[in-house]
């Protein structure tokens, strides 16, 4: 019965995708939409808007006992940075660099900092970018930046990711 229904199912989808699923009933969470032409990949990592960065700085490295990056502004950004290397991921620390920056705004509204973003690299970002807006997922800018790790990177609105800030950064 449920490999007639398999079949069934499969006999609507393009070749390529018939026999990946008449081979597997589970396809991995990173392969994508059939068709796609750019993969969601792995969490690079979680922002976080801190009042005083030298002062979080020293909670992970000399209190955590975690590797930290040195202080580096990214006045494109309207940032400082500081990376917090993790197992499996990173933490970055924003910190405003001039009055224009949105972290400034951030930290108006939560005078302790907090969670600011998400980071998930892609595989290509201006596929992703056209597939995304072409389903309605707006973005903060008009074309890709270069961000922090010297990468392409853009940013989706929250109203339009379930109130999470998501950058996108090109693996």
């Amino acid at each position: 019965m449920a490999s007639t229904m398999l079949k069934v199912v499969a006999a609507g989808l393009p070749r390529c995708c018939r026999l990946l699923r008449m081979h597997s009933t589970t396809a991995a969470l990173h392969q994508g939409l059939p068709g796609s032409l750019w993969k969601l990949g792995r969490l690079n990592h979680i922002a976080i808007a801190v009042p005083d960065i030298d002062k979080a700085t020293a909670l992970y490295r000399d209190t955590l006992g975690a590797t930290v990056s040195e202080k580096v502004p990214l006045p494109e950004h309207g940032v400082y940075t500081v990376f917090v290397e993790l197992g499996n991921t990173k933490l970055e620390l924003l910190h405003p660099l001039g009055d224009k920056s949105p972290i400034a705004g951030f930290l108006q509204k939560n005078k302790a900092g907090g969670m600011h973003h998400i980071c998930i690299e892609v595989d290509n970002i201006n596929a992703a970018i056209a597939d995304l807006k072409a389903k309605n997922i707006r973005t903060l800018s008009a074309e890709p930046r270069i961000g922090a790790h010297g990468k392409p990177v853009m940013f989706l609105h929250p109203k339009d990711c379930d109130g999470v800030l998501v950058e996108l950064e090109e693996a």
